[in-house]
């Protein structure tokens, strides 16, 4: 009788592992790196990964476990523990996807890459090419994860960013629903926004990206329009001065509010740098 108990790691030559490949988290070698690195160092590897064999080779690729792999490697263990899944190219992708979607923080880029690569496994295991297809992959897709099939969808998109608007959306200079907007653009004119940015200092609105957009759409948006739409001036970054309300207590009228008290500001200060200039020419 066939035994259910789970089998136990194995120990595997760290040179004898490789990345899976279009592996969509970043490994960085960052401070939380360094201090796995160190736990590893003095404890080695407290859970196994998880990999899958390769056709004829001894090699093993990895499904769960790529920042375990690069600490170990960091502090010199030649061997790791593991569990060895025999599972298709398809379903190994979407372990490793299923893995790691809910951790506590996951790059825009990573989530975009890793629906995209899940995505292409439901695809390739069966998932109809007709007509809402893609809807029910992605509701598919949905039912395990923390988005909805159309934000799915909309992260899926994002993989069609150049790699520097997608670094971009991962330090929060663009919004997520901007960065939508522009992949729709072609590459060139994506490099021409990244340009424009660089040039103004600024990023594109979600009401310029759509305006970008449209205009690609309808085939009549050139390098020009582009230059033209950043170098407008945005509401949210005109630069603003805050006063809080207990400082203007007992200088503004108590009836003056809304409009009426910023017309007495703007007045008082006139006021006030008109007194500065005669007191200048005076002297």
């Amino acid at each position: 009788m066939k035994s259910n108990k789970p089998k136990a790691p194995v120990m595997i030559p760290v040179e004898n592992l490789v990345p899976f490949d279009g592996h969509p988290y970043k490994v960085l070698d960052d401070d939380s790196m360094n201090d796995l690195t160190e736990s590893v160092q003095d404890n080695g590897i407290m859970e196994p990964i998880i990999v899958r064999p390769l056709e004829d080779t001894d090699n093993y690729e990895i499904i769960s476990g790529h920042r375990r792999y690069h600490a170990a490697k960091k502090a010199g263990l030649r061997e790791v523990p593991a569990f060895i899944r025999a599972v298709s190219r398809d379903e190994a992708a979407i372990m490793l996807v299923d893995s790691n979607l809910h951790r506590e923080r996951i790059l825009p880029s990573e989530k975009a890459f890793a629906y995209k690569l899940k995505y292409d496994a439901l695809s390739h295991q069966g998932a109809s090419r007709q007509v809402g297809a893609k809807l029910r992959t992605s509701e598919e897709m949905a039912e395990v994860a923390d988005d909805s099939a159309r934000q799915i969808q909309r992260y899926i998109r994002l993989t069609n960013l150049i790699p520097e608007l997608l670094d971009m959306m991962d330090e929060n200079k663009i919004a997520f629903s901007v960065g939508v907007e522009l992949s729709f653009l072609d590459d060139q004119l994506q490099y021409d926004v990244l340009n424009a940015c660089e040039e103004n200092d600024n990023t594109p609105s979600y009401a310029q990206a759509v305006r970008m957009h449209k205009a690609y759409g309808a085939g009549e948006l050139k390098r020009e329009d582009i230059d033209a739409i950043m170098c407008e001036e945005k509401a949210n970054q005109r630069e603003t001065i805050k006063i809080p309300a207990d400082k203007l207590k007992g200088k503004i009228p108590s009836g003056y509010i809304g409009q009426q008290r910023q017309d007495f500001i703007l007045k008082a200060c006139d006021y006030y740098y008109r007194h500065l200039i005669r007191q200048r020419d005076a002297r």
